[in-house]
């Protein structure tokens, strides 16, 4: 019988979720301070810890870092006060599991207990999940490491990177190695709806609640029950649609348009841009308190060129997916191989996967050369590696926009001015480009 550790210096609290973990069929043992609770996590085996973040001796923070420490392999949910998020996310930091905010909903408490007791029969393993991300580059392993450690837990996870690094892939992965694998997951382009439909697209709508509604629908939260919902682009929501997600996120309910009452959703969150967030915090664009709610954990991903010793392994897996059933796949020419490894790629694994796919159908007699890549779009001064780093007083952020500038030119110069063909050479949405152009002043 799983057994379940609760550290809280309120009897009352103690003995709600003593009695509410029982029914569940569990065995509870109880602690009311740091020492007491650190003394039995060494005397004795847990499947499951609650703690309060606030003890007589201490914080529920030290029990988590305690079971981090001595290497426990124990799931530690805490519960904080209502409001207190930097509590929170400290705790998720710090290697949290999940939290439950006072006063407690025990509906919450057991949905959080159902998913921890069953991490250790269905711990983390990435031979069950398909090799998504590929490479050997210490950044793509760090990553690979990590996505591991986020599939345990269920606290919300921001994926950064530039357009085409695999963002999208990195979360199905972390869905596929988690407890939720066998539930649905669900990707959302934030980007790409339009906002007079986002509300019902989010959460739903019941039949009649507006002209067209012929019939109950479900929302991208509903489909996911259970699952996961992957937010891309999430920076691109309008300020409007963060009050109401963030509402959703902290009251774990939707309502459908057109509907009386809330209900309930299990869903993880995770999110991704390309865009700076905490920049977009900075410039009024994106809310703070939504912000702490989606950046509980962060991943980075790698740009491609930061994996360039990886580059003839990617180029290895391509051919041979767009080989299909051809008993020859094509080759490259060693100046085409050159080519390749110089080029710069502003549109990272995405960029070089079309490539790829365009020269195996221009090449003939199935030898790629340098004419086929189609390279020719990238200024010679870019493509020899003269921007891969900044230059005297130049900060950052001027550095940065001097190459997306850069990048963009060469787009629409390859596209002959079709900002909507530059976008897809970018790997970026029409939407993103043309904020690209205004932000940068480009005609």
């Amino acid at each position: 019988m799983s057994r379940v550790l609760i550290v809280d210096d309120e009897p009352d609290i103690r003995e709600l979720l003593q009695l509410t973990l029982l029914k569940m069929g569990l065995e509870v043992d109880s602690a009311a301070s740091v020492g007491d609770a650190c003394s039995k996590l060494a005397r004795q085996r847990f499947e499951l810890v609650l703690t309060d973040m606030r003890l007589p001796d201490g914080e529920g923070l030290q029990v988590v870092q305690y079971i981090a420490e001595q290497q426990l392999d124990i799931p530690v949910a805490v519960i904080t006060a209502f409001g207190s998020t930097e509590n929170a996310v400290a705790a998720m930091k710090a290697g949290a599991f999940d939290y439950l905010a006072k006063p407690l909903s025990l509906a919450a408490l057991r949905a959080l207990v159902k998913s921890a007791i069953r991490l250790p029969d269905n711990a983390a393993n990435p031979a069950l999940a398909s090799e998504r991300l590929l490479g050997e580059a210490p950044a793509m392993q760090e990553v690979r490491k990590l996505i591991a450690k986020l599939a345990r837990s269920q606290a919300a996870v921001h994926i950064s990177g530039e357009s085409g690094t695999g963002k999208e892939q990195a979360a199905r992965q972390i869905h596929e190695q988690s407890p939720r694998a066998g539930k649905p997951f669900v990707a959302v382009n934030c980007g790409a709806i339009p906002e007079n439909l986002m509300e019902s697209e989010f959460f739903g709508s019941k039949k009649g609640a507006f002209t067209g509604a012929d019939a109950d629908r479900e929302g991208f939260f509903q489909q996911a029950h259970g699952g996961t919902l992957f937010l891309d682009e999430v920076a691109d929501l309008p300020l409007a649609m963060q009050v109401k997600l963030l509402r959703v996120i902290q009251e774990k309910t939707v309502r459908r348009l057109g509907a009386t009452q809330e209900e309930a959703i299990d869903v993880r969150i995770l999110s991704a841009t390309h865009r700076n967030l905490p920049q977009a915090v900075s410039d009024g664009l994106f809310r703070q308190d939504l912000f702490y709610r989606l950046n509980v954990i962060s991943l980075a991903m790698p740009a491609l060129r930061e994996l360039r010793d990886d580059i003839p392994r990617f180029v290895g897996a391509l051919l041979d997916r767009f080989a299909g059933s051809s008993e020859v796949r094509p080759r490259l020419t060693p100046d085409a191989v050159k080519a390749l490894l110089a080029y710069h790629y502003p549109g990272n694994f995405r960029e070089l996967e079309n490539i790829l796919e365009r020269a195996v159908a221009l090449c003939s007699d199935d030898r790629i050369e340098p004419a086929d890549l189609q390279l020719g779009a990238c200024p010679d001064s870019l493509a020899e590696g003269e921007m891969l780093a900044p230059g005297g007083s130049e900060t950052l952020q001027d550095y940065l926009d001097r190459v997306e500038r850069v990048a963009i030119e060469a787009a629409l110069q390859q596209s002959e001015g079709n900002r909507t063909q530059a976008a897809k050479l970018l790997g970026v949405s029409f939407r993103s480009l043309r904020y690209r152009l205004e932000r940068l002043g480009m005609k």
